[in-house]
């Protein structure tokens, strides 16, 4: 409902615009529910700078904003995956040429209870967990107990399968042919994710950094058993240094024109990109924010 509100506020802003001589301008953008908080936070700021212009946002899942942009109904679908190679045909099938813009880049963070001792995961353990005929299925099993989870079974907490988080988890960690456990409970929004994990000791889960609280614990991440880990941060982010690090897309029917290509250019000016830092992800480049 708080997103549903946040996108009609910038809606109803389109609205209110001020009588000028300028043409009012609609911008459409779906898509992603990573990046649905900072493009709201976009769109809000950038009817105070063009005032003929404003950007309706909605969130749904980085599947959803693209099939958007298939279907033509949007100007901009916002994506925390890359498109897929049958997306991309069949957008083209319909007349539509998919074009990526990377506007951040995310630290994908494990989220576990505030009384869990775990510090760290590697990603094979992390595949373990998750993957489907994975052998760690109790915390126990990794030599510790969690105040509350007497039952020391693993609760498995992901995201549904149209979002681009699940995707880019299940590639990045899982590989690209293992699937995820049998009854792995799946959120529809990243909130929700860190919402459960917050009030389940016997959780784990994984979403955005900039849905993490003082609530729950992220782990340190290393590529492989044995080496160091490192902390989810936008600079482990923006370096490359964080294993599950990714990039944050738009995309844009060809190349952007006119109103379209203005409203992505700020975005990926330092104003812009100084508000994406400042929403937890980290920016396409080195800026500084005063």
């Amino acid at each position: 409902m708080k997103k549903f509100l946040a996108a009609l506020a910038v809606v109803v802003g389109a609205m209110s615009l001020p009588l000028s001589g300028e043409a009012r301008v609609m911008i459409q953008n779906k898509g992603s529910d990573t990046l649905v908080n900072v493009a709201q936070a976009w769109a809000e700021e950038y009817i105070n700078i063009k005032s003929n212009v404003a950007v309706a946002v909605t969130g749904g899942g980085s599947g959803t904003g693209i099939a958007a942009l298939i279907n033509g109904t949007v100007d901009l679908a916002n994506a925390s995956r890359s498109i897929k190679d049958k997306e991309v045909k069949l957008a083209q099938k319909r007349g539509i040429e998919p074009v990526q813009h990377i506007v951040g880049y995310d630290a994908l963070a494990v989220f576990i209870h505030k009384n869990n001792p775990v510090k760290s995961f590697s990603l094979q353990k992390l595949a373990e967990v998750y993957g489907e005929d994975g052998e760690i299925n109790r915390w126990n099993q990794l030599g510790i107990e969690i105040p509350g989870c007497q039952s020391n079974k693993m609760i498995l907490v992901s995201r549904q399968n149209n979002s681009g988080t699940y995707a880019y988890f299940r590639k990045a960690v899982l590989g690209k042919k293992r699937d995820y456990k049998l009854g792995t409970r799946d959120m529809h929004g990243s909130k929700d994710v860190v919402d459960l994990v917050e009030h389940t000791p016997c959780a784990i889960g994984y979403s955005g950094l900039a849905y993490a609280t003082e609530h729950l614990k992220m782990a340190c991440i290393s590529s492989k058993e044995g080496e160091k880990c490192v902390n989810p941060s936008v600079a482990s982010a923006s370096d490359g240094s964080y294993p599950i690090a990714r990039p944050l897309f738009m995309y844009t029917n060809g190349q952007p024109k006119g109103e379209i290509k203005a409203y992505l250019d700020w975005i990926l000016s330092d104003v812009g990109q100084c508000i994406i830092k400042a929403k937890g992800y980290a920016p396409v480049r080195a800026v500084d924010c005063k």
